[in-house]
């Protein structure tokens, strides 16, 4: 059924990122609390309860195995996604700077973060691209150690495109087990400063729960797609693509805005042909039901109801698109053009497939270089800048009622 932009306006509004509780918060509490009490005891009892064996180290010898073992056209595949990847963000300028004057010197310090961990899904659909999109950024940044994290009986292709992307360690462990051993470290699983990549809700609310005590790049929620398309648009790949967001999972969303309702009409029958021999139809069909095509008065119409949903993904069906390309402020990824689609980015374009979900693209972008990269200012004045800085510094410390503040300061300033 064709929607209005009256129908979907409050619920483009008012959606947030949210994870349904149920009882899997408590669970997870419950989890974490007997990773850090226990360590690797917990973690192996916890990991033979939910997935059936205790957790392992992979070796590197089976990666490269795993690898070796690949048709031809899948390693090219990989390669080739790994290289586009790692070209795309060398281009990420992220120095710093140190500037010396008059006053002395100031600056900022760029270092990368010690240890990263990275979450791999492994489920119904096991997301080796999920390794390359995010190990890819992480080594690129210059982080010293990469260690990925994915359920027991780690599916090869996961395995191969670790050895691919430069990963340094691989623990098959999964679940919120997995979030809370990164976190706090055991005896043989090394604490991380920051875990990244999406999961289940066990593995959102771990991340959720952790947070503070390690840094997390977000927390990744059903994915997401809006097309905004006029009439130059192909019928056939609006369905396309609609429908390989849509397979994702029950809860993703995959709309459709056009001002031009026969396309969405042709959209909309051509969805029933391709759902007919699609394995994931049933999926497919329960996104669709809480999403679908809207018909929208104009283009600027669409644009607007497209930053109040804030999309992971944005795609610009239309004949000029980087003429609207002004017009977006919120969107986790923008895709110019129907040839542009957003499955290209989930595999092999460039940018990490790893962007805000949930409306959090109003706040937040994709998966950087600056997730992997802290900052540290540097002070260095001269004297007699801080005699003439610490005189009216004394002043705002005074009006905040911290004298010891003001005392320091003074001690500074110069006859």
């Amino acid at each position: 059924m064709i929607k209005t932009p009256e129908e979907v306006q409050a619920y483009f509004k008012g959606r947030r990122m949210t994870v349904e509780y149920g009882d899997a918060l408590e669970t997870v509490r419950q989890i974490l609390r007997q990773v850090e009490q226990e360590g690797d005891a917990a973690l192996d009892r916890l990991s033979q309860a939910i997935d059936g064996q205790p957790v392992e180290e992979i070796p590197k010898r089976v990666w490269r195995e795993a690898y070796e073992s690949l048709e031809a056209g899948l390693r090219d595949a990989l390669e080739t996604a790994k290289e586009r990847i790692e070209a795309f963000y060398r281009r990420e300028p992220v120095g710093g700077f140190l500037e010396a004057g008059p006053e002395g010197m100031l600056g900022q310090l760029v270092r990368p973060l010690e240890r990263v961990g990275v979450y791999v899904p492994g489920g119904s659909a096991p997301l080796l691209s999920t390794v390359l999109m995010t190990v890819v950024p992480a080594k690129v940044a210059g982080v010293g150690e990469i260690v990925v994290a994915s359920p027991p009986r780690v599916h090869p292709g996961i395995l191969a495109a670790a050895w691919v992307a430069g990963a340094d360690r691989l623990f098959a462990m999964g679940g919120a087990q997995a979030v809370a051993a990164l976190a706090y470290g055991t005896e043989r699983i090394p604490r991380v400063d920051k875990i990244v990549g999406p999961g289940n809700r066990y593995v959102v609310l771990a991340k959720r729960e952790a947070f503070g005590l390690v840094g997390m790049e977000g927390l990744p929620g059903p994915t997401e797609t809006l097309i905004i398309a006029d009439a130059s648009a192909d019928p056939k790949l609006l369905a396309a693509d609609m429908l390989a967001q849509a397979e994702h999972g029950p809860d993703s969303e995959a709309w459709l805005l056009s001002a031009h309702r026969e396309l969405l009409e042709r959209v909309g029958e051509e969805l029933e042909r391709q759902l007919a021999d699609l394995p994931r139809a049933a999926i497919a069909r329960q996104a669709l039901g809480r999403s679908g095509l809207v018909w929208v008065e104009s283009l600027e119409q669409a644009l607007e109801l497209a930053n109040l949903y804030a999309p992971e993904h944005l795609c610009l069906s239309i004949h000029d698109p980087l003429a609207a390309l002004g017009q977006v402020r919120n969107a986790g990824g923008v895709f110019l053009g129907e040839h542009s689609c957003e499955a290209l980015g989930d595999y092999i374009a460039g940018p990490s497939h790893v962007m805000p979900t949930g409306g959090t693209a109003r706040f937040g972008g994709g998966l950087a270089l600056r997730d992997f990269l802290k900052v540290i200012p540097v002070v260095g004045l001269t004297p007699k800048a801080a005699s003439q800085l610490s005189r009216l510094g004394a002043r705002l410390a005074r009006e905040e009622g911290l004298e010891a503040h003001a005392r320091a300061l003074e001690r500074r300033v110069e006859d």
